[in-house]
């Protein structure tokens, strides 16, 4: 939760502080450069992700994510004094450097839970990232308000507050007995692609919520410049967006989805999740008045069931010390959705503001990732269509999905 705050802080004055740094150049331009700032964030993610995944698998869940979020408060401080648009992007970089917990964080969520309640755990983790985006954007677009760079140096305390609860507070959650040793050709971003490979009955499924990723953070990197232009938001009405988007989330994936997967399957709930997804990115796209924006909301946050439930499909394909592996992988191919789903949807839209070419509708970049999502669906119903019963997606052993 503390995590996501400190990125719900900055993301309603990010855009701003590009354009105040970049000297020069027109919204095009501003649009343009965000996005590439958040590629090489999920770049240096794509790179270092498997080695930590992989390490965690050797040393432990908490000192690799220890390392990660006392970088990551580092990093904000380093980002609010930024001098130039060239420091802010090395900071970015450093970040994803050392910013790459999420495979040792899922990994942990499979270690501390049992296979029946572990789409019921990932809930859990997804409602404090709910709380921390209610929190961090209402936060982030006051504070902007005041000064441009106060939400970095906030987002800066939250995150090392976050390391000493860590440090002081959280244990280890894999036991000696599961952990192997440390391999390079695991732990590089080519073999961790490649290794999802050895997870048969996972890597269809890894296809679908890669296209998945490429329309969420599609609609991530142009959220604040849709809503700037489209509907004249400032930075409170921002994070006031993000603060709703939020708390819907919280309330779907820490009460509903512990109620709706045991109650519907997981596969149900991966296919109705992600087909709200689809219906909502259009009607982002098309609603001509900011107020429809929370209405979409609204509907939107009841696909947050999918999440949950794709994920504890996915940590079912394999063994307990091959958790670490996994995840590292899937944040691999997470991480190259990170690099060029902003480039992509960052372009289209600013495409639309320049009105060149067939791209000329605002809402152009929201409907490409309804697209996206489309892919995303169709891969999703494949999969689990060529499943038979459980031994197509649950190792040996374990409970039937339905």
């Amino acid at each position: 939760m503390l995590d996501v705050m400190g990125i719900g802080l900055i993301i309603p004055v990010a855009p701003k502080l590009i354009a105040q740094l970049d000297v020069g150049g027109d919204p095009a331009h501003h649009a343009a450069m965000y996005g590439w700032l958040t590629a090489t964030y999920a770049l240096m993610l794509f790179l270092f992700a498997p080695f930590m995944g992989s390490l965690s698998d050797k040393v432990g869940r908490r000192p690799v994510i220890l390392i990660a979020l006392l970088g990551t408060g580092l990093d904000y401080f380093a980002m609010a004094f930024a001098p130039n648009l060239t420091i802010l992007f090395i900071t970015r970089a450093l970040n994803g450097m050392s910013g790459a917990s999420m495979a040792a964080s899922m990994a942990y969520i499979a270690d501390v839970t049992p296979p029946e309640k572990r789409a019921a755990g990932y809930g859990m983790v997804g409602a404090a990232f709910g709380v921390g985006f209610v929190l961090g954007p209402l936060l982030g677009g006051y504070l902007g308000s005041i000064d441009l760079r106060l939400p970095f140096m906030v987002a800066g305390g939250f995150a090392l507050a976050s390391w000493l609860y860590g440090f002081f507070v959280l244990p280890e959650s894999l036991a000696p007995e599961n952990r192997r040793s440390f391999s390079w050709a695991r732990a590089n971003p080519i073999g961790a692609l490649v290794s999802i490979s050895r997870f048969p009955r996972a890597i269809s499924l890894a296809i679908a919520m890669f296209f998945l990723q490429l329309a969420m953070f599609g609609l991530h990197s142009t959220w604040v410049l849709y809503t700037e232009h489209r509907y004249k938001w400032d930075e409170f009405a921002v994070g006031l967006s993000l603060a709703v988007v939020g708390l819907s989330s919280a309330i779907v994936q820490g009460g509903l989805a512990r109620v709706a997967v045991p109650k519907f399957g997981e596969r149900r709930c991966l296919l109705f999740g992600v087909a709200i997804a689809v219906l909502a990115y259009a009607g982002y796209g098309l609603a001509t008045e900011g107020w429809m924006i929370y209405c979409i909301i609204a509907i939107a946050s009841i696909g947050g069931v999918a999440g949950p439930a794709g994920q504890a499909l996915l940590s079912k394909s394999v063994e307990p010390n091959q958790q670490g592996e996994l995840q590292g992988s899937l944040s691999s191919m997470q991480s190259v959705a990170q690099v060029l789903a902003p480039i992509a949807a960052t372009k289209v839209f600013a495409l639309s503001l320049s009105g060149e070419g067939w791209i000329k509708h605002p809402g152009a970049s929201f409907f490409w990732c309804a697209v996206l999502a489309s892919v995303g669906l169709a891969v999703a119903w494949w999969s689990l269509r060529q499943a038979t019963g459980a031994s197509s997606i649950a190792p040996a052993g374990a409970p039937p999905a339905r």
